[in-house]
């Protein structure tokens, strides 16, 4: 029995599309094996794709992620990667934090003005 799945699982598993995996595989994110057309992904793409997806979910570009898997291949121990994971998390969290508070303002600002023209309609019937 083999652990590897097949691409329409993988897509399913990570609920990507087809295009989207076959683009990590363009950029060599993935490296799945290939048994004629088919391609079986092992358990270390899955893992791979799981810190890819959760790279894209806190807005890591693909090249940041990149370079991140790239730092475990060169070491497995895994003290670069850790490291370099902190400094990304590190960047990525002051350019949320800063996403947040312009978001906030402009919630605050939309809220006055709806507020004021709302007033204005009660104040006109």
């Amino acid at each position: 029995m083999t652990d590897k799945i097949e691409f329409k699982q993988m897509c399913a598993r990570f609920d990507v599309t087809p295009r989207t995996l076959r683009h990590y595989e363009y950029i060599e994110l993935l490296s799945p094996e290939r048994d004629g057309r088919a391609r079986l992904y092992s358990p270390r793409d899955v893992a791979r794709m799981t810190l890819i997806m959760r790279g894209r979910k806190f807005g890591f570009s693909l090249e940041e992620i990149r370079q991140w898997l790239e730092l475990y291949d060169a070491d497995p121990e895994g003290r670069q990667q850790m490291q370099a994971w902190i400094d990304l998390a590190d960047r990525q969290l002051d350019e949320l934090t800063e996403r947040r508070r312009e978001l906030d303002n402009a919630i605050d600002e939309l809220t006055v003005l709806r507020d004021r023209v709302k007033s204005d309609i009660s104040t006109k019937d």
